[in-house]
């Protein structure tokens, strides 16, 4: 599931159009999707819970190992972050 899209364009000319957020709940762990990234997202992700990262995901094995209310602010700030650099649709 997604919410948003944007449209990217990188200075090599590359460009295309992508959800702005998302999640895909899997057997294994849930992933969460923020774009540009969870890089400058230190201080929010420590008060987080139990969770892995990758560059753009992040992973979480139950929604009862986290903060419900962190997760809003993450996401939150991680939209906000990319609409300075490409603007957010909502769809």
């Amino acid at each position: 599931m997604g919410y948003g899209r944007y449209h990217y364009r990188y200075d090599s000319g590359r460009e295309g159009e992508f959800l702005a957020t998302g999640c895909s709940p899997r057997k294994a762990r849930h992933s969460i999707y923020i774009m540009p990234g969870y890089a400058d997202y230190g201080d929010i992700l420590a008060r987080l819970g139990k969770h892995k990262m990758g560059k753009s995901c992040l992973y979480v094995n139950k929604l009862a190992d986290i903060d419900l209310e962190v997760l809003a602010e993450l996401i939150r700030a991680g939209l906000h972050d990319l609409d300075k650099k490409w603007p957010v649709q909502p769809v």
